[in-house]
């Protein structure tokens, strides 16, 4: 009796061992496994809405976290990439930060005048205000002395509408400098904080179509879609 007593303690003393050994192997297999990216809550994906006083620091730690840099525009008249420039960080930041909420779908190229550029990012659609109320209204300070030019096929971001002495940059909207040889005028004026790498013929389609008042294409062109590719 006392042999049976003592066997069916060994068994069990084993039995309770496997099992904390068992647990001790998944945990440390758990906390071996790679973090994915995706779970991962950054500061900076939730944010107040942003005004011109906040913009410039959100901005600056938005640099630190989110690095792409290329970005391909799908537009009804076909697709194009851009590469962004680190060095316009504020620049780069902003249009990232736009494009991952999703803002320049079903933005339109608003003016258009052929062998000079397009201008994109607006759009007489309530729901692009809707978009724009919800982000925050804010301007964000030239940086033009980083040694880029107005050169073919640029992306430079426009001056608000408003009195704006300083030019002062409108965060939404962007040009494309469509004119052969550059339009170097517009140099120290407007920050340049990218280029197209591919697809600048969709560019001078976009260009040559036929445009009403305010150079505004009379046949509508939407982006359809604005993704980060890297």
């Amino acid at each position: 009796m006392r042999l049976v007593l003592l066997l069916s303690f060994f068994f069990l003393f084993l039995n309770c061992e496997d099992k904390q050994s068992k647990k001790k192997n998944t945990t440390e297999t758990e906390l071996r496994k790679p973090v994915k990216k995706d779970s991962i809550v950054e500061v900076t994906d939730t944010f107040e809405k942003l005004d011109s006083r906040s913009a410039m620091e959100f901005f600056l730690e938005y640099d630190k976290h989110h690095k792409e840099n290329k970005v391909r525009i799908t537009t009804d008249l076909g697709s194009f990439d851009i590469l962004l420039y680190n060095e316009t960080k504020f620049h780069r930041s902003n249009f990232i930060f736009l494009t991952k909420k999703k803002y320049f779908v079903n933005t339109q190229f608003y003016r258009v005048i052929d062998d000079y550029m397009v201008q994109a990012g607006n759009s007489d659609d309530i729901e692009i205000s809707k978009k724009r109320g919800e982000i925050g209204k804010y301007l964000l300070p030239p940086d033009t002395k980083r040694g880029f030019k107005h050169d073919r096929g640029v992306i430079s971001m426009p001056s608000s509408a408003i009195d704006n002495p300083h030019k002062l940059a409108s965060p939404y909207e962007f040009f494309i400098i469509q004119q052969h040889g550059g339009s170097h005028f517009l140099n120290g004026d407007y920050t340049v904080f990218g280029h197209v790498t591919r697809g600048m013929d969709v560019i001078d389609k976009i260009a040559a179509v036929d445009t009403g008042e305010g150079d505004w294409p009379l046949q509508n062109i939407y982006i359809r879609d604005c993704e980060i590719i890297e």
